[in-house]
């Protein structure tokens, strides 16, 4: 007889972080190895990002970039739905089934979820912020427990995540080009 796969769940255990990562939350370290055992590839951004990262004891939840490929929001999708996540913020007639989430995700929404006392912002992809291949290529890994490797955005990109969740927007850069004020001799 053939057993349908199941996904893996949110270890409820305590984690044993890795030395120099006892501060982080355990909840956060259990998020992201339940992540890593449903295969889905993400960069780290967000809060947990800027803990790992050296930040002063930065509280959240943890906020990834998918890797922006159809399997990748598959595993994703199926893994919110085994862990019965919801949608935090927008709970009624407009919240979806997390199984509907992957698509609104690759379409450049941004997600909160929870599942019990578990927090996990997915962040859409959109014109205005980087993409999982450039923070990918300026992220560094870290492992933060046995066996647990995180790939966590580079300080730039953590902040610009960061500015585009308190605004609503990303940051504008200008470059302002003018003369300089002729200085006045006095004879």
């Amino acid at each position: 007889m053939l057993r349908k796969k199941r996904n893996p769940h949110i270890d409820m255990r305590p984690v044993r972080p890795a030395p120099g990562f006892e501060h982080l939350p355990g909840e956060s370290i259990a998020v992201l190895a339940w992540l890593q055992a449903n295969q889905v590839e993400f960069v780290l951004v967000g809060p947990i990002a800027e803990t790992i990262r050296g930040a002063a004891a930065a509280g959240g939840p943890v906020a990834i970039v998918p890797a922006p490929y159809r399997r990748n929001f598959e595993r994703l999708s199926r893994a919110l739905d085994s862990s019965g996540a919801r949608p935090r913020q927008s709970a009624g007639a407009e919240a979806a089934r997390a199984k509907q989430a992957a698509d609104r995700v690759a379409g450049g929404q941004r997600w909160e979820f929870r599942t019990g006392i578990h927090f996990l912002d997915v962040e859409g992809r959109s014109s205005e912020t980087p993409g999982y291949q450039e923070l990918l290529y300026e992220a560094g890994r870290f492992e933060l427990a046995a066996g647990l490797n995180v790939d966590v955005a580079s300080p730039e990109d953590i902040e610009h995540y960061a500015h585009v969740r308190r605004t609503g927007a990303s940051p504008e850069l200008r470059v302002m080009r003018g003369t300089t004020p002729q200085l006045e001799h006095s004879s």
